[in-house]
C-alpha cells in the first residue's frame, strides 16, 4: 500500500527574518552606492546590516548575485509602478513610449554593474524585462497596429539590453544623453 504524504503548509516568515532581509538590502544598496558593486562583498553587506554571514546566505544563498537581483527587482517594481500610473492617467501613446524608452535606458545604464552580476541570465532574458517587451509592444500597437509589432518591439527592446548599452557607453564612447536623444529619434522615426 502506498503511503500518503501530507504536505505541511509553508511556515510564515518570521518578523525578524523579514527585518534582517530588509536590513541586508538597505546595507547592500548603500555600500554599492558608496563603493560600486565590484568592490562590495557579502561580508561587507552582513557587517553593515549588523547580521552574520550565515543570515545573509539564508536569504541570498548565491551571495552577491542574489543580493543584486533583489535590488534590481525593487528598482524594477518602482519603474513598473511609475509606468502604470502614467499609462492609466491617459495621454498620447507616443509620449508614453518615448518616456518609457528613456526611463528604461536610464535604468539599464545606471545599473549596468549590477546587471553584469546576474549569473546565467543573458542580457534582457530576465523575467522582469519581459514586461518591458510587452509594454513596448502594447504602446506600439496603440500607435500603429499595422506595424510588425513583434519585430518593431524587438528592435526597440534590444536597444535596452545591458550588453548593447555597455558597448555603446564603453566601446563607442557615447554619453548617456547622446544615447537618450538618438533612441528618442529612432522611436519617432519608427512610429511616424
Amino acid at each position: 500500500m502506498d503511503e500518503i504524504q501530507i504536505l505541511a503548509e509553508p511556515r510564515p516568515t518570521r518578523a525578524d527574518a523579514v527585518k534582517n532581509r530588509e536590513l541586508l538590502i538597505l546595507a547592500a544598496r548603500d555600500l554599492i552606492a558608496e563603493k560600486g558593486v565590484e568592490a562590495v562583498t557579502t561580508a561587507m553587506v552582513a557587517a553593515r546590516a549588523g547580521v552574520g554571514k550565515g543570515t545573509l546566505y539564508r536569504h541570498f544563498p548565491n551571495g552577491m548575485s542574489e543580493v543584486c537581483q533583489a535590488l534590481l527587482d525593487e528598482c524594477q517594481r518602482h519603474l513598473q509602478d511609475r509606468a502604470l500610473r502614467r499609462f492609466r492617467a491617459g495621454g498620447d501613446p507616443v509620449d508614453h513610449l518615448v518616456w518609457f524608452m528613456e526611463e528604461a535606458l536610464r535604468f539599464v545604464d545606471e545599473r549596468r554593474p549590477m546587471l553584469g552580476t546576474m549569473e546565467g541570465v543573458p542580457g534582457l532574458a530576465h523575467p522582469a524585462h519581459w514586461w518591458w517587451m510587452q509594454t513596448i509592444r502594447g504602446l506600439l500597437g496603440q500607435i500603429n497596429p499595422q506595424l510588425d509589432l513583434d519585430y518593431a518591439a524587438d528592435a526597440l527592446y534590444v536597444m535596452l539590453d545591458p550588453r548593447t548599452v555597455q558597448f555603446q557607453r564603453e566601446t563607442r564612447g557615447y554619453s548617456l544623453e547622446r544615447m537618450v536623444t538618438a533612441l528618442i529619434e529612432v522611436v519617432y522615426k519608427l512610429v511616424d
